[in-house]
């Protein structure tokens, strides 16, 4: 099929394909989704054929106002309703017990919970309200590699499998949003993102921090837990002292004919980098990094020929934490250490 690029004043026409049960990808303020009515089942399963995704992986259901979100969960418990009215629209995911039959199982990979969220990106919740239906929005990439910054990384990836991609040009935060269980006895956050731990138990109190590694045959609660994602095409390697990194350009370009480094401008204005290094700058900062990192990726996935990439290493303190969580599944976990430096 031809995949269509909508404009901002093609809202309707994207609403209507939605409607008819097509796959529209849309942008919000972290990466951009694959959506499509999250209540039409043969819609629903496109999206993991689309994708390449495993269907145990459930997906997160995106919405546009609180009473949607009431018809398929199960009565808000007040920290819900403080977190809603603290973070939506925004970078959370919230993780609830549904509503008998709410939704099919398709949607929530076999489990009676779901995970909802309100994207803060205008042109989404209007679109979402045009279609008149909530729809699912997991990243709208091939299963396992980067997750999409722009529109052309969708165009890449899904061109001829959707109908359309709603473009509003590149996202402001870069990383998918904090995933909140709020179904469990203690709120556990199971995935990293710009909403941090510390915001997090500032409005609702004691918040755990997810260190639980899913089985190969349990199902995950939410995106990103159990299957490799983010991953290039070439190897990323983690270097995580910034001093190691002369050590680690020589080690990566005496091992590759093609290598690419992808740095802080303070490291990068340190480092004599041969020619067969391509640099992509990651910023002044760990909020920068985070915005770069996937179209970092991105980049030397498609517009070079490199067959390693070295990717600097942050704090997992705040923003770091959903940073480190998504370069290390890129990586992974693949770290640069002095002993590579040395040949055997």
């Amino acid at each position: 099929m031809e995949t269509k690029i909508y404009s901002l004043d093609d809202i309707d026409e994207a609403a209507a394909a939605l409607k008819a049960g097509q796959l529209v990808a849309f942008p919000t303020e972290t990466v951009y989704g694959l959506g499509a009515d999250a209540t039409n089942v043969e819609a629903v399963s496109h999206v993991y054929a689309a994708k390449g995704r495993p269907s145990d992986n459930p997906l997160i259901v995106t919405i546009a106002d609180v009473a949607t979100l009431t018809r398929f969960a199960q009565p808000l418990s007040d920290k819900v309703k403080t977190l809603i009215d603290t973070f939506w629209p925004g970078s959370l995911t919230i993780i609830l017990p549904l509503k008998p039959n709410a939704l099919s199982k398709t949607v929530t990979g076999g489990l009676d919970t779901a995970a909802f969220r309100m994207p803060a990106n205008n042109a989404t919740l209007k679109l979402i309200r045009t279609a008149g239906v909530p729809i699912v929005g997991p990243s709208a990439n091939t299963s396992g590699k980067p997750s999409p910054t722009l529109a052309e990384h969708v165009y890449h990836d899904l061109k001829g499998k959707i109908a359309g991609i709603l473009d509003d040009g590149p996202t402001d935060v870069g990383v998918e949003s904090t995933i909140i269980d709020m179904s469990t006895e203690i709120p556990t956050i199971l995935r990293p993102g710009a909403v941090t731990e510390d915001q997090l138990a500032d409005v609702i109190g004691e918040v755990r921090g997810n260190k639980h590694k899913v089985g190969a045959n349990e199902t995950p609660k939410a995106p990103g837990m159990k299957y490799k994602h983010y991953a290039p095409t070439a190897q990323v390697t983690i270097v995580d002292d910034p001093t190691d990194f002369a050590a680690a350009v020589a080690w990566v370009s005496s091992h590759n004919s093609k290598a690419g480094l992808m740095a802080t401008d303070s490291v990068l204005s340190q480092l004599t980098v041969p020619d067969s290094v391509e640099v992509f700058t990651l910023g002044p900062d760990v909020a920068a990094a985070s915005h770069r990192l996937f179209a970092g990726l991105r980049h030397f996935d498609l517009e070079t020929d490199v067959t390693a990439i070295l990717t600097q290493g942050f704090s997992t303190d705040g923003l770091g934490a959903a940073y480190m969580n998504r370069l290390n599944k890129s990586a992974g976990d693949e770290h640069f250490t002095n002993d590579k430096s040395i040949d055997k």
